[in-house]
């Protein structure tokens, strides 16, 4: 998808003074709302660009419709019309991402574990006695992680390092909506197109086993292997002091936690201090139905922290 930023950009401050807010819920909680009777079509703001249902003539007003048009994201077949972007509120702003259902490759996807991440991110950030002067949100998305962590770290450079360039474009729009100047889109494949260390590294992966191979979904494999690559690259990249968030998910099979047991090997001989958590233990249970997870009890999602002492 191509888009023009600076209408964009026009359009999330638009729906901002017009108090717009919206909550973006899992795939599977959408469908359902959707599917609702009189949910076919879209009778409001929030359902152009929340619920991303199809529209015509006379639902948005003029100027919005205008700056859709202007940014590259309205679909029109006839009277029939479509917002290729969402746009989700959450800790004070507004991100724009890619629309329901998030099917093409180089989606970037804004949910519940978004959400789960920045939180995460937000209280590592407040629980170090230290200043973060560099930081790097690794497969950043729209950008959510890195920029709550500048809103938290005035000054410091924070980098949202990604492949897929629809994220890149998604980081500058959303970091121009939040006033956060320090924030750095770079295309780096995890940490090859940053320099030097960092005193804090946060990353949210894709963590899922998908047939399909999504980028924003995929995680290898075995589902855990993006998020031992990026363990992998964090832990020799963190300055003195400081710290690693890592936020995933992972199949546990006859009550044995894989990703768990593969880091826990990787970060025996590694000087960090870390501590790995579930921050909820039974989700997108509807993938316990399809072949790549057979062998899973449950879904599980967890957050890594690890710290660097002094060298």
């Amino acid at each position: 998808m191509t888009i023009t930023e600076a209408p964009l950009v026009q359009l999330g401050r638009m729906l901002a003074a017009d108090g717009y807010l919206f909550t973006t819920t899992t795939p599977a909680t959408h469908e359902r709302v959707n599917r609702r009777p009189g949910n076919k079509q879209a009778r409001g703001v929030r359902d152009v660009f929340g619920w991303s249902r199809p529209f015509g003539p006379g639902v948005l007003p003029e100027p919005m419709v205008a700056l859709m048009d202007a940014a590259g994201v309205l679909e029109r077949n006839g009277d029939s019309w479509r917002s290729t972007v969402r746009f989700s509120s959450f800790d004070g702003e507004l991100f724009v991402h890619s629309a329901y259902p998030t099917t093409d490759p180089d989606s970037v996807f804004f949910g519940p574990d978004t959400y789960r991440m920045v939180n995460a991110a937000i209280a590592a950030v407040e629980a170090r006695d230290r200043p973060v002067r560099r930081a790097v949100d690794i497969g950043c998305g729209t950008g959510a992680g890195a920029i709550a962590v500048a809103k938290r770290a005035p000054g410091a450079e924070v980098a949202g390092v990604d492949i897929n360039p629809a994220a890149l474009r998604f980081t500058e729009v959303n970091a121009a909506l939040a006033g956060t100047p320090g924030v750095r889109p770079c295309h780096s494949d995890l940490l090859t197109g940053v320099d030097g260390d960092f005193d804090l590294i946060i990353s949210n992966p894709p963590f899922m086993i998908d047939p399909a191979g999504r980028a924003y979904r995929d995680g290898g494999p075995q589902g855990h292997d993006l998020p031992l690559a990026i363990l992998d690259a964090a832990a020799g990249r963190l300055a003195e002091h400081g710290t690693l968030v890592l936020f995933s998910g992972t199949g546990i099979i006859d009550g044995r936690d894989p990703f768990l047991d593969e880091a826990a090997e990787r970060l025996a001989d590694s000087g960090l201090a870390w501590s790995y958590r579930e921050v909820d233990p039974d989700v997108y249970g509807e993938e316990l139905d399809g072949p790549a997870y057979t062998h899973a009890d449950r879904i599980a999602l967890v957050v890594l922290t690890a710290n660097r002492g002094r060298r």
